[in-house]
């Protein structure tokens, strides 16, 4: 009976942790987005994250001024990248994200995690 209930438990922790790494660090998918970096700010309550959106835009105007447009929210957790975003606020930037299947409290409300940027030409 031993045996047996080693197991199950084995089994369990073994689908557990695997649910954990699918829900949380695995890479569902990666690219690029490019649009105006309309907002970047820390905010949280216990957890102080990195957060911000850009406005894609499908339809330019000569003002630089995004008519059919949506926001892409995102959130970065390495310090160098989110001082590097904190200077391009109003600028037309290209991002490099991740995307993973769930969020952890300390990685940010974002499923999208930025993971570099740089001014749009």
């Amino acid at each position: 009976m031993r045996k047996y209930l080693t197991r199950a438990l084995l089994i369990i922790v073994l689908l557990t942790g695997s649910f954990f790494y699918w829900k949380y660090f695995f890479t569902y998918s990666e690219g690029y987005r490019a649009g105006l970096l309309q907002k970047f700010s820390s905010k949280g309550t216990l957890f102080k994250t990195y957060e911000g959106e850009i406005i894609l835009s499908s339809v330019q105007t000569t003002t630089n001024m995004a008519i059919a447009s949506e926001k892409f929210y995102f959130s970065v957790t390495k310090e160098d990248i989110a001082r590097k975003i904190e200077k391009l606020q109003g600028e037309n930037v290209v991002v490099h994200y991740t995307e993973k299947n769930g969020t952890l409290p300390w990685n940010g409300e974002s499923p999208y995690i930025v993971d570099s940027v740089v001014i749009r030409k």
